[in-house]
């Protein structure tokens, strides 16, 4: 696997036709839509007005409002659709390729939704799944797999009105950890403690009856940023040495996002909630910059970096 800096000499230096040619198009579609979006702003604005004069009933602002927002997403997304397709064919599939030679990476297939509801981190059970960017692949002969994911739960409120919760939305990584576990141990972010304080936190921490029992870590550092639970207090703390605590600090300092992982069966489940998609391209900042490049250096190297990073190829047990 590449480094993260060669990976960052291949974007600039091997992608450099394709980002040039791309660069061109960008600004040419980055004018289109501002000239495109102050036409259908007027447009879109004179007719509810007019239509407001005519009855003066409110319910036509709130209701033309959210036609306004829901065509306005519905025409970025037409409108961004083939540069889009283009950017993904010419700039991350050749970035995947080059991190690793045994990865395949699909534009528009994701995770199969079973493995969100085995890895046991949500709770909720999700009514809209869907996502994209998927890469799996073998490597130091772990099966690794990974894709953005939008997984959303449905609501009524008390008119009938459907609306959708977002329970993640961000990166959810799958890798075979050569251990078959016989309980579930999940790690999340310890937003309790960070939010209330160590005792309050700890508190209801202990009392979270959605989880398994609460497992506390001799790991000060660890404690601070995760908080465990397990069905197996043991396992978990077997799972849980003070080396693999160590490199889950570093990963999710690297990450500079929340989260959450999970061992489960014979698997690792990470996810990492970016709360937006991350292989989009960037509309309206170019894609010569440092800072837009390596968000998607980053992020790919982040991914297949658990292997080496989590040492999954080193068997450290026997799987069962």
């Amino acid at each position: 696997m590449k480094t993260q800096s060669e990976l960052t000499d291949f974007y600039y230096k091997k992608l450099h036709p394709s980002l040039i040619r791309l660069e061109k198009s960008r600004k040419q579609l980055s004018h289109r839509i501002i000239t495109v979006a102050l036409i259908y702003s007027i447009v879109s604005l004179l007719t509810i007005f007019s239509l407001y004069k005519i009855s003066y009933n409110l319910d036509i602002i709130i209701f033309g409002g959210f036609l306004y927002i829901a065509g306005g997403g519905l025409l970025y997304k037409y409108l961004i659709k083939d540069y889009t397709a283009a950017f993904k064919q010419s700039v991350i599939a050749p970035l995947i390729s080059a991190l690793d030679k045994n990865l395949i990476y699909s534009t528009d297939a994701h995770i199969p939704s079973h493995y969100f509801t085995s890895s046991k981190i949500f709770t909720t059970h999700p009514d809209k799944f869907e996502g994209n960017d998927y890469v799996k692949g073998k490597i130091d002969d772990v099966t690794l797999q990974f894709s953005d994911i939008h997984a959303q739960k449905k609501h009524k409120d008390s008119k009938g009105n459907t609306h959708y919760e977002t329970l993640f939305q961000g990166l959810f990584i799958v890798a075979d950890f050569h251990k078959h576990f016989k309980g579930t141990t999940v790690v999340l972010p310890d937003s309790a403690q960070t939010t209330f304080g160590t005792l309050i936190g700890h508190w209801l921490q202990s009392h979270n009856i959605s989880r398994g029992e609460l497992v506390k870590m001799d790991d000060v550092n660890f404690e601070k940023k995760f908080v465990v639970y397990a069905n197996d207090q043991i396992e978990a703390r077997y799972i849980l040495s003070n080396a693999l605590m160590q490199k889950l600090l570093e990963f999710q300092k690297r990450s500079e996002y929340p989260v959450s992982l999970s061992f489960v069966g014979g698997n690792i489940f990470l996810a990492i909630h970016y709360n937006k998609d991350l292989f989009e391209p960037s509309i309206f900042h170019s894609l010569l910059k440092y800072r837009i490049a390596m968000q998607y250096v980053n992020t790919l190297h982040l991914a297949v970096g658990i292997v080496e990073g989590l040492k999954l190829n080193q068997k450290l047990w026997s799987k069962l």
